[in-house]
């Protein structure tokens, strides 16, 4: 049974736990405002001695979100613990792919995920040896059947996923991410290899964390309680974020039978 912490805090039980790895997007911040209080919990972690990574599916270096919080006036020491799902990406195709044609699917911010071999951006996808999705395109942001002619005759060619999330709440607007497009293209028969949660490859480039105690915390019953369940770590669910409306409606035991995932622990926000 899952349970609560809203009236305990987190304190309750960071002495159960080694290593926490905690989601950004929906949990520290909503893409526009840092969460003060997910920020002293934070804070709160470094003064228990604990460690914690601030592990995010974002489809773009560890530098550059860096600088994205830190224009949100995140302070240095915490940025430092910023990993993301785009530089797994990049180690990946600087190993595998480096020197092979690419079509880029995603918005012109993302471009700096494949500086270095900029070169190899095809223009033409007919053109390309893989297909490199970082979420959608600016002027086709909401229409995923736009996708589905796109990749039609093009389902032989490998799709690497730099961000499996489906969805992202943007202040008070859901916009879709990378994950729903590489979706339509599984559903169509191709092959998408994926970086991020809830996939492993993610968790062991930022820190060792054989045989520690680990909680994942998150917002997404998809990939941050499923990549906890994966790797048998426990979980704990912002349920303010994206599931919000569905666990204020039937509640987190209903819910997480019905994303079939494991959830340890509760809170509406993130706190201390």
């Amino acid at each position: 049974m899952t349970k609560n912490l809203d009236n305990k805090g987190l304190r309750s039980i960071v002495e159960n736990y080694d290593i926490f790895y905690i989601d950004l997007w929906g949990v520290v911040h909503n893409g526009i405002t840092l969460y003060r209080k997910a920020i002293e919990a934070l804070e709160q972690i470094t003064k228990a001695k604990k460690e914690y990574i601030l592990l995010t599916n974002a489809p773009r270096p560890n530098e550059t979100v860096k600088t994205f919080l830190e224009k949100m006036d995140l302070n240095e020491k915490i940025r430092e613990k910023v990993y993301t799902s785009g530089e797994a990406a990049l180690s990946y195709l600087n190993k595998n792919y480096f020197s092979q044609k690419f079509y880029h699917i995603g918005p012109s911010r993302d471009f700096d995920l494949f500086l270095g071999f900029e070169n190899n951006k095809s223009k033409n996808i007919k053109e390309s040896f893989y297909l490199l999705c970082t979420g959608l395109f600016e002027v086709q942001n909401e229409d995923l059947n736009y996708y589905k002619e796109l990749f039609k005759d093009h389902i032989n060619k490998k799709m690497i996923c730099t961000n499996p999330d489906l969805i992202v709440d943007r202040g008070n607007k859901r916009e879709l991410c990378a994950g729903s497009v590489a979706l339509v293209f599984e559903k169509l028969g191709g092959e998408v290899i994926y970086f991020g949660k809830p996939y492993p490859e993610v968790y062991n480039q930022s820190i060792d964390n054989k045989g520690k105690k680990v909680l994942s915390i998150g917002d997404n019953l998809n990939t941050d309680i499923k990549g906890a369940n994966l790797l048998s770590y426990d979980s704990l669910i912002i349920s303010n974020g994206i599931h919000k409306n569905e666990i204020k409606k039937e509640g987190i035991e209903v819910v997480s039978k019905k994303y079939e995932v494991v959830v340890n622990f509760i809170q509406t926000e993130l706190k201390w």
